[in-house]
C-alpha cells in the first residue's frame, strides 16, 4: 500500500502533517486502495482478502461477491459493537469514530468499483462526471472530514479538484485501462475527434489522439482552477497538503502535455522537481 502511494500523482499523507493525521489519511487511502484493487483484478495472489472477507479464496476473482463481502465488512465499522474481519477496515474504525465519518463516501467508492464490472464506456462527457462523482469525490470529503474543515462551498471545490484528478489520471492510462476492456474518453469526444478504440490499442497516439488527448486535458485544467480558492480557505499544514493535491494535477498535466499529448507508450509522469515547483506556484496564487 505504501508503495502504491508513493506513486499517485499527489502527496498522500507528507511528513509535515501531525502524526494523527497521517494515520488517518493511511486509513481512508487503504480503504481507497483496496476497494480500487478488488474492483481491477489487483489484489494479492492466493485468495487471502477474499478469506478475510468470509469468502472462498476461490472467489478472489469475482470482484462483485468482494465488493459485496466488503460492503457488508464496512458497515460493521459503523455497528456499535461489531468487529470488521479486514485489518484495513479495522485500520479504518478508529478513525471513523474519531471524526464522526459519514458512511455515504465510503458506500461511493465501492459502488464506483460496482460500476466498473457493469459499465465499460462513458457515452458523454456528463456520464463521464458523475461517475468520478462516485470514484474521486468521496475522498476529498473525507479528508474534509478528518481535518474539520468542511463546508458546503469547500465541498463544492473539493469535488472539483478531485474529478480533475481522476481524470487526469484516466488519461495518463488509456492503454492500461484499455487492457482492461475500459474507455474513459467520453464516446462522444472520441467521434468528435475522429478516434476509434482501434487507434486507443496503437504503440503510439496519432494526431487525432492527441488532440482529443489536449482536449481532455484542458477540461481537467479548468477543473483544478475551478477547485484552487480551497487552498485559500484553509490555513497552515492543511493548506499546504491541498495545494500538493492541486499542483499533483498540475504537474501530471504537464508531463502529459510535455510527451506532445502521447500518453500510449506509458503513462507521463511529473517528476518530484516539477512537482515541488507547482505545490510553491499554488500556494503563491493562494496565499
Amino acid at each position: 500500500m505504501l508503495d502504491k502511494a508513493a506513486h499517485e500523482n499527489f502527496p498522500v499523507a507528507p511528513f509535515f502533517l501531525p502524526r494523527a493525521w497521517r494515520t488517518d489519511l493511511m486509513a481512508i487511502y487503504g480503504y481507497a486502495r483496496l476497494v480500487d484493487d478488488i474492483g481491477d483484478g489487483d489484489l494479492a495472489p492466493g485468495g487471502a482478502d477474499a478469506e478475510l472477507l468470509g469468502l472462498d479464496r476461490d472467489r478472489a476473482d469475482d470482484a462483485l461477491a468482494m465488493l459485496d463481502a466488503f460492503e457488508a465488512d464496512l458497515h460493521r465499522v459503523f455497528r456499535p459493537g461489531a468487529e470488521p474481519r479486514h485489518p484495513l477496515l479495522r485500520a479504518l474504525r478508529p478513525t471513523v469514530h474519531r471524526h464522526g465519518l459519514d458512511q455515504g463516501p465510503f458506500l461511493g467508492l465501492i459502488e464506483a468499483n460496482r460500476q466498473d464490472q457493469r459499465i465499460r464506456r462513458y457515452a458523454t462527457y456528463q456520464e463521464l462526471l458523475e461517475y468520478c462523482e462516485l470514484s474521486a469525490n468521496p475522498v476529498g470529503r473525507l479528508v474534509l472530514g478528518i481535518t474539520g474543515t468542511a463546508s458546503p462551498e469547500r465541498i463544492r471545490h473539493s469535488d472539483a479538484i478531485c474529478t480533475a484528478l481522476q481524470i487526469v489520471e484516466h488519461l495518463q492510462d488509456v492503454a492500461e485501462d484499455l487492457r482492461r476492456d475500459r474507455v474513459y474518453l467520453p464516446a462522444e469526444d472520441m467521434e468528435r475527434f475522429g478516434v476509434t478504440e482501434a487507434d486507443l490499442a496503437a504503440p503510439r497516439s496519432g494526431v487525432r489522439l492527441r488532440a482529443l488527448v489536449a482536449k481532455e486535458a484542458e477540461r481537467a485544467a479548468a477543473l483544478l482552477n475551478e477547485g484552487t480558492p480551497l487552498v485559500g480557505s484553509v490555513h497552515g499544514r492543511l493548506k499546504v497538503l491541498l495545494a500538493g493535491f492541486v499542483a499533483g494535477g498540475r504537474a501530471a498535466l504537464r508531463a502529459v502535455a510535455a510527451a506532445g499529448h502521447d500518453v500510449l507508450p506509458g503513462p507521463p509522469r511529473p517528476t518530484k522537481l516539477s512537482l515541488l515547483r507547482e505545490v510553491g506556484a499554488t500556494l503563491r496564487r493562494e496565499g
